[in-house]
């Protein structure tokens, strides 16, 4: 399961839906007791997904360490979602989604009047959807969501772009697998797939590269094809479809990677952190590019210690960027792979006035306590939350 590119093939156990199921049960069974859940942190994690809505981190799926009918890693429950609150850092756990085992596009509705989450599976799709892959990248961007490239089975269908087979998946001589470089969106008002004819230099085929979206930008840094793990940047203007690619110097430019994150901070600024190298070493280094610059910084922080590869990372309100799980070894080597829960917080820009503010009166909390109550209540809530208080009244 865990490996980038099908490298650990031989003797890969291919697991059906029924299978997966059955493993499923077996590890519910023997997974951790439940108090562990009633603590409110999440099992470790890797290849999981993980997106920001208001002042909440959304995270589903991924797999871990799990002895199950003799396998080491295990995919965790599908339809268990945690929710991550960056202002508290307190995790809330939802248990069941009611997820189906179909294979069909689902949405999960997050604004519902009840409060109670729910997946809505949407119908009658129209168009051509991409082909089956994974570690492809995603940009949003009017009401869109655009994917590129990714690793998986030959299309079937005649699309725009290139596909170039692993000669390594060869062993399935049914289903071999490749790298491609296809651009493919779904519009989310009448959920019809399109593929559009992309002008410029594309980017070679690749999967396990990382996106971000700086205003009409769809920005793509490295990501693996063949046996090289690349440093390369690109962006596709997402009104017009031409790539264009970044010539950065070579004085100062991260190491080619893959399986990391890139997270927009501003409207001129991406973060860069972790990943793996073309020698499957992990990365702990962080980096800062400026758009208007064109110029990459490395950024200097606590967690030079702490690798991650294959992690999620989101931006705060605060514009923190919030790294969540993700390996710390390396994932192919055939050991026991180190996955993570662990939190890591980058502050990248200055925090607001009332962030500081209330970060301020939480530190002074002996002292200041006893006023407490003459703040609105908003506030009180706030506070009281990241103090873990239970007085809420407030004025």
């Amino acid at each position: 399961m865990a490996n980038e590119n099908e490298d650990l093939n031989e003797g890969l156990h291919v697991v059906n839906e029924e299978e997966e199921e059955e493993n499923a049960l077996d590890y519910h069974q023997n997974r951790m007791p439940l108090s562990t859940f009633y603590d409110l942190v999440p099992e470790e994690r890797s290849g999981h997904v993980a997106v920001t809505c208001g002042s909440y981190m959304y995270i589903l799926g991924g797999y871990k360490n799990a002895a199950v009918q003799g396998y080491n890693d295990f995919y965790l429950p599908r339809e268990e979602l945690w929710i991550y609150s960056m202002e508290t850092g307190r995790w809330h756990y939802i248990p069941d989604l009611n997820y189906s085992r179909s294979k069909m596009f689902y949405i999960l509705k997050l604004g519902t009047k009840d409060k109670i989450l729910h997946w809505e599976r949407v119908k009658d799709f129209k168009g051509v959807p991409p082909s089956p892959k994974d570690k492809l990248g995603c940009w949003v961007y009017k009401n869109k969501l655009i994917f590129f490239g990714g690793y998986g089975y030959q299309p079937r269908e005649q699309y725009h772009g290139s596909f170039e087979f692993d000669e390594s998946s060869f062993w399935n001589a049914s289903h071999p697998r490749g790298w491609n470089n296809h651009v493919h969106f779904i519009d989310l008002e009448t959920f019809t797939w399109y593929q559009p004819i992309t002008k410029g230099k594309a980017p070679s085929p690749r999967a396990a590269h990382a996106c971000a979206t700086i205003g009409n930008q769809g920005y793509v840094f490295g990501g693996r094809y063949q046996d090289a793990r690349t440093n390369d940047l690109y962006y596709l203007d997402l009104d017009t479809w031409e790539w264009n690619e970044v010539i950065q110097s070579p004085d100062q430019i991260p190491v080619g990677r893959s399986w990391h994150s890139l997270t927009t901070i501003s409207n001129d600024h991406l973060f860069l952190f972790g990943g793996f190298t073309t020698d499957k070493q992990p990365l702990s280094d962080a980096w800062i590019y400026s758009v208007s610059k064109n110029e990459w910084l490395k950024v200097e922080h606590q967690y030079s210690d702490r690798p991650r590869l294959w992690h999620s990372a989101c931006t705060s309100n605060e514009a923190e960027v919030i790294v969540f799980g993700g390996c710390a070894n390396n994932l192919l080597a055939r050991q026991q792979a180190a996955h993570s829960n662990d939190i890591l917080i980058f502050s990248v820009q200055p925090k607001s006035l009332v962030g500081l503010c209330l970060e301020a009166v939480i530190h002074y909390k002996e002292m200041l306590a006893h006023i407490w109550d003459c703040l609105p209540k908003h506030l009180l809530l706030n506070i009281n939350q990241r103090a873990g208080s239970s007085n809420t009244s407030g004025s």
